[in-house]
């Protein structure tokens, strides 16, 4: 797996074997970056980072700051090491732990973001909550959208609280969902 753009285009990221993460593939990364353009002068959120590799393609396009939030251990290591190795650990804050209580602490913080990825586990049931808490905890900005990668066989909800679906993608087995606010900015 490898950066498929931007100043780290072509480097390598690292994934521990028998990870029961899915890193997202480069022909969605590629995709997700021709349709959303360049990252904005803002902090993105890669929720379920797993890798990080979403995250990383903000940062190699030019995001200022990346904040990644993943509980595994071993998703971590990997994750850390990937940072580490391609010199973005000034530009990266990670979060170890569950990303529900990840947002609250973000929004006790003031932490606002216009990108938030989110790649959770296909069968865990745990996007709807997710998109709830995102809804909900004023983490997100003016314009803000939300980027949910999910099993064409599992589609998210067309609507989640304040968060409508603005467009859904097919890459193969892969969707890709695009929500925005639909009322309540912040």
């Amino acid at each position: 797996m490898r950066v498929t753009g931007g100043h780290d285009r072509g480097r390598k990221l690292r994934a521990p074997r028998g990870l029961s993460t899915r890193p997202t593939s480069a022909k969605v990364r590629e995709a997700l970056f021709n349709i959303l353009g360049l990252p904005p002068d803002a902090p993105v959120l890669d929720l379920y980072a797993g890798t990080g590799a979403l995250g990383i393609e903000c940062l190699s396009r030019g995001a200022p700051h990346a904040i990644f939030v993943e509980k595994d251990g071993r998703a971590l290591a990997a994750l850390h090491r990937n940072l580490k190795e391609l010199a973005l650990e000034d530009r990266a804050t990670v979060v170890g732990r569950d990303v529900r209580a990840a947002i609250k602490q973000l929004a006790a913080a003031g932490q606002r973001f216009v990108w938030v990825f989110a790649d959770p586990p296909y069968a865990a049931g745990e996007l709807e909550g997710t998109l709830g808490a995102l809804g909900g905890a004023g983490v997100l900005a003016r314009g803000a959208v939300i980027i949910v990668e999910h099993d064409k066989r599992h589609e998210p909800p067309s609507a989640s609280g304040d968060l409508q679906l603005a467009d859904r993608r097919y890459y193969g087995d892969t969707g890709v969902s695009f929500y925005r606010l639909s009322t309540g900015l912040t």
